[in-house]
């Protein structure tokens, strides 16, 4: 029975490392803030969610972490009006039928992980997987890795360095005005309060604190 779960295991290791590269070709060209070195980020994060909840799949869970935004080069070039989570679910399950997952259950794991990772309250997460990717993927929108997504965004669409409190919360999105601190005001504060995983919160409430201290500090610096 061992050499059997031995075999298995090296099996899905061997599957995984080839849908690896896979993923990794298909993103390593994205812009700056969703390309594979998100996705690598977000799978590191997944370890360390999965460390607290040892309960939780964690072959469905790193396969959803490598996969979550496998669709983010359709949304990008339809310009929002495809989702990502919902074609990415559906890339998600024909990419491990052809690379020779056929678990039915793994798979149904992985695309619901995906689906539900983009979380807009009419689709929650449900299951500890489900959970674990979303709190995985927003880790890396807060904290110093969040800062500096932020202000690539920001730079990105010839937004200002920095502005005040008043300017960019009235600005819209996409706008000059549309700065890393509009991005923190409007939605980067508020993630901490959202996850979902016990392991989840704490290390968001610190990521939280950090980016707190940034733009208290940047505000200081620019207006005194």
């Amino acid at each position: 029975m061992n050499n059997k779960k031995t075999m298995s295991n090296n099996n899905f290791t061997t599957r995984f490392s080839v849908l690896h590269e896979v993923v990794k070709d298909r993103l390593e060209h994205a812009p700056g803030c969703h390309d594979f070195s998100h996705t690598q980020r977000v799978m590191h994060n997944a370890e360390i969610l999965l460390a607290a909840n040892p309960n939780a799949d964690g072959n469905a869970v790193r396969l959803a972490a490598l996969l979550h935004d496998i669709a983010r080069p359709e949304e990008l070039q339809a310009k929002g009006k495809i989702c990502h989570a919902k074609s990415g679910a559906e890339i998600a399950r024909k990419l491990l039928c052809e690379y020779k997952f056929t678990d039915p259950v793994l798979i149904e794991r992985v695309s619901n992980a995906i689906l539900r990772h983009r979380f807009r309250r009419n689709n929650p997460p449900q299951t500890l997987e489900e959970r674990i990717i979303y709190d995985a993927d927003k880790l890396d929108s807060i904290g110093a890795v969040g800062i500096g997504r932020a202000f690539h965004f920001a730079g990105r669409e010839g937004a200002k360095l920095h502005n005040s409190e008043e300017a960019a919360i009235n600005s819209a999105a996409y706008s000059r005005e549309d700065s890393a601190y509009r991005e923190y005001l409007v939605k980067l504060r508020h993630i901490s309060e959202r996850m979902l995983t016990v392991a989840g919160r704490e290390l968001a409430a610190e990521r939280a604190a950090f980016m707190d201290q940034f733009f208290e500090r940047l505000n200081h610096e620019t207006f005194g």
